[in-house]
């Protein structure tokens, strides 16, 4: 009776090793898929963030592009009102002359 005894300890200390070390192994398990799941929503922000700052450029570029265009337009605007203004002091030179 005695080996049996000693035989059913060593197989009850076997279980609860192996119990121990399932239990073990399913904690890494969890910390890892936490750890994963973690990572991904910190991909998921940074993407977020990208598209973020390139719909700003885009945004941007085309105030860029606006304000370059009206630019352009106050140049020749100015550049026919010096005309004009030139026109009219030849006028009134001329007109003066006479």
């Amino acid at each position: 009776m005695g080996g049996l005894d000693t035989g059913a300890m060593t197989g009850e200390a076997t279980l609860k090793e192996v119990i121990a070390r399932l239990g073990r192994a399913m904690d890494a398990l969890e910390n890892s898929v936490g750890a994963r799941l973690e990572h991904e929503q910190d991909y998921s922000e940074a993407e977020a963030e990208v598209q973020r700052m390139n719909a700003d450029r885009a945004r941007l570029a085309q105030e860029l592009d606006n304000s370059e265009a009206r630019g352009e337009r106050l140049e020749e605007a100015n550049k026919e009102v010096s005309r004009r203004l030139v026109t009219a002091m030849e006028t009134i030179r001329a007109v003066l002359d006479r």
